[in-house]
């Protein structure tokens, strides 16, 4: 590519790639900023749909994407029920 990637392409990139890459809906991107010549996309995921939706299994993956789109891997933060409130 002869243009980098912008932070709202990285941003969905990173959406798509880590749903696919984990087999659960991802639902958004809750961070996204740039680090070592590689966009850094914090994506939000569904991991265990539950009734009530407040005891669904939610997961924080990190996402990395080169400048060029592709993504280079990814990572779980976290997991999470969707209740949780964190307060950092």
């Amino acid at each position: 590519m002869a243009d980098h990637v912008s932070l709202r392409r990285a941003g969905a990139i990173a959406l798509d790639a880590v749903g696919e890459l984990v087999g659960c809906p991802a639902e958004g991107v809750t961070g996204i900023h740039r680090a070592d010549g590689e966009w850094r996309v914090t994506v939000e995921v569904l991991e265990v749909e539950r009734v009530p939706e407040t005891t669904d299994v939610m997961a924080s993956y990190e996402v990395q994407v080169d400048l060029d789109g592709n993504v280079t891997g990814y990572t779980r933060l976290r997991r999470y029920l969707r209740a949780e409130v964190d307060e950092s």
